[in-house]
């Protein structure tokens, strides 16, 4: 098994004598040669504060038991609690008595207030006795605000958890729940926002999220991208994920023109596409080497860290005369950037009180979902574009469905 990684320029060609900017497309899948998984290495930590009484938890409880069904006797499996507090309810162990393990998630009920970092910090201790050779994954659900807790706490604690390989996710439970903080989350640690408007919705929700962390293949992956003098890195925001979800990537430079990206995990089954934006320098007429990109990756498996995929090189054609055309895969993620982006500057348009302009960036966003066929985010954006211009103001629900398909592409464009 290794990693693939496919490398695409916007445009290979630039025209001589010119700077010019061009998007990196990065594609990178596991090529699975094996059908035996690491074993998994899952907490789940979940909210039982007063506002879960009644359906919510009984709901959240089953769904919890759901994924223990799935997990093999050789996963381990944790389980924290918190309201404005939080404690272990199930200790890290091998799922070996699963009758056991469901009976003591029933014996949760709902009372208290919500400090969500408590929970997490107690996660990654319980995730840490077990992160040797598996695939080690938090399962975040809450319903609420984190009162009681430190939101600046939450985003350290998430950080800290990718740089022990340890992916964190997050499942918005209702519409009360602060999407800010829990995409924060779910962003640094290098996993999934969910959202679960309705308690129905619950048991589906898990299993999807589980569905994906079964197909991962390796993990604590890192982009190494090395620049010759001739190109470099864009202004604005130049590295982000647009698959699976889009996510604003940080970046280290070790050295000068080496750039170091982390993506986490990697699966055969949901490809990584990161955007990477460059500025050239003016070129003479001919070919040019900008650069080499390559992944450095774990191997749960076969419990080997360190390991790369084949280095590619990058290179541009600098010509006399060229008429840009970009490359249509590449202009598919440059549009669901641009889609993410649009949908972020909506949002702070309403945040500032100006109305009128969240409704055209919503609308714009609506225009670009079309574009990449994804016509569920465009009918997320055009209701809510329409629910502003009616009432100038915009719901829990249609703020979390929107930043949702900001996010992620709803709808599969229709194959030719």
């Amino acid at each position: 098994m290794t990693v693939e990684l496919i490398a695409k320029l916007s445009d290979p060609i630039v025209s001589a004598g010119q700077g010019a900017q061009r998007q990196l497309e990065l594609t990178l899948a596991a090529q699975r040669q094996q059908q035996q998984r690491a074993p998994l290495n899952l907490c789940l930590i979940l909210d039982h504060s007063g506002s879960m009484a009644g359906v919510p938890l009984a709901t959240v409880k089953r769904a919890a038991q759901s994924l223990v069904d799935r997990l093999q006797p050789s996963d381990r499996l944790s389980v924290v609690a918190f309201d404005h507090n939080a404690k272990v309810l199930v200790p890290n162990q091998f799922v070996q008595d699963k009758a056991t393990i469901k009976a003591q998630i029933a014996t949760l009920e709902a009372s208290g207030g919500t400090a969500i970092d408590l929970g997490m910090k107690l996660a990654l201790t319980e995730l840490a006795k077990a992160k040797q050779g598996t695939i080690s994954q938090a399962f975040l659900l809450t319903d609420g605000e984190n009162e009681h807790g430190n939101n600046q706490r939450c985003l350290e604690l998430a950080k800290l958890a990718a740089e022990y390989n340890i992916t964190f996710n997050t499942l918005g439970f209702g519409i009360h729940w602060n999407q800010d903080v829990l995409e924060q989350i779910a962003d640094a640690g290098g996993g999934r926002l969910m959202f679960i408007e309705y308690a129905e919705q619950a048991i589906a929700c898990f299993q999807s999220l589980f569905s994906h962390i079964s197909s991962v293949d390796y993990t604590n992956a890192h982009v190494l991208l090395t620049l010759s003098e001739a190109a470099q890195l864009g202004n604005f925001k130049p590295v982000n994920q647009v698959a699976p979800d889009t996510i604003e990537l940080t970046y280290e430079s070790p050295n000068p023109h080496e750039y170091v990206i982390r993506v986490g995990d990697i699966s055969a089954t949901l490809k990584r596409t990161l955007l990477i934006t460059l500025s050239t320098q003016p070129l003479p007429p001919g070919s040019h080497l900008i650069g080499f990109v390559q992944v450095r990756y774990d191997d749960p498996v076969q419990q080997a860290t360190g390991l790369f995929c084949e280095r590619i090189p990058l290179t541009l054609t600098a010509e006399p005369e060229h008429i840009p055309q970009v490359n249509p895969e590449v202009q598919q993620s440059i549009l669901t950037l641009e889609k993410y982006r649009k949908t972020k500057l909506a949002e702070t348009k309403l945040q500032s009180g100006d109305t009128a302009g969240a409704i055209t960036f919503l609308q714009s966003a609506a225009k670009t979902a079309l574009q990449l066929g994804d016509t569920e985010a465009a009918k997320v954006f055009e209701a809510s574009a329409q629910e502003l211009q009616q009432h100038s103001t915009l719901s829990e629900s249609a703020l979390k469905h929107a930043r949702i398909a900001s996010k992620t592409v709803l709808s599969n464009p229709p194959s030719n």
